[in-house]
């Protein structure tokens, strides 16, 4: 569509490296088969992580697997900016120098 697309992402297993692998492998295939991801991105990357993870605990299940990760990935569409977390992943934008703050992390103590 003629949309210039980046996506980075990172994964922090825990409890092993099963979790972290398959998101790593999976989620930016779910994100850019997404039907939304030209009309609405963020909800592309939300969508694709609730999917990647319900993928995630069918095999789990099926493979008795027991471990985790958390995440968090970019996904630039054009000169727009879209940030998807989970767990206590985090991620920092420095502009001109900068420390710009993106998100709030998720932590135990917060509601």
């Amino acid at each position: 569509d003629g949309v210039d697309r980046a996506y980075f992402a990172v994964f922090d297993g825990h409890g092993g490296v099963d979790a972290a692998n398959y998101s790593a492998t999976h989620l930016h295939v779910n994100v850019g088969l997404h039907e939304e991801i030209v009309k609405n991105p963020a909800e592309a990357l939300k969508c694709s992580f609730q999917k990647t993870d319900e993928m995630f605990l069918f095999k789990a299940k099926r493979e008795k697997l027991r471990s985790g990760t958390t995440g968090v990935s970019a996904l630039i569409v054009g000169n727009k900016l879209h940030i998807a977390w989970l767990g206590d992943s985090q991620v920092m934008l420095v502009q001109q120098g900068k420390a710009v703050t993106l998100m709030e992390p998720h932590k135990p103590e917060r509601e």
